[in-house]
């Protein structure tokens, strides 16, 4: 037996808590239960978009000859920042027209 704790014995059929503070806190752990749920659920459905998209940026990326510093990271899985270093240390072929950075898809593909 535990010793300064007495045994919950309800009194009606619906309780679910033995006193008011009892009740306060199940009321509190169940509405955090379900911000919790509800943030996992929020996370799936982002996590479904986030593949969608990337789906979608590969058939885009397929489709062009030329590809922007961006895609060109996506299609070599790599970062954007590594691919701009690549393409100033003359690593990887790439032309700069004005400020953007153009990669020829056909001269990149035996990077990956």
């Amino acid at each position: 037996m535990s010793i300064g704790k007495k045994d919950f014995l309800a009194k009606k059929t619906t309780s679910a808590c033995c006193s008011e503070n009892c009740a306060k806190q199940f009321y509190k752990k169940r509405k955090r239960d379900e911000k919790i749920m509800q943030a996992e659920v929020e996370t799936k459905s982002k996590k479904m978009l986030s593949a969608a998209k990337v789906e979608d940026n590969y058939r885009i990326i397929n489709l062009k000859q030329y590809l922007t510093l961006k895609e060109a990271a996506i299609l070599l899985n790599i970062t954007s920042l590594t691919l701009r270093r690549w393409s100033f240390a003359n690593e990887i072929p790439a032309s700069k027209i004005g400020k953007k950075w153009i990669f020829d898809k056909t001269l990149i593909i035996p990077y990956k």
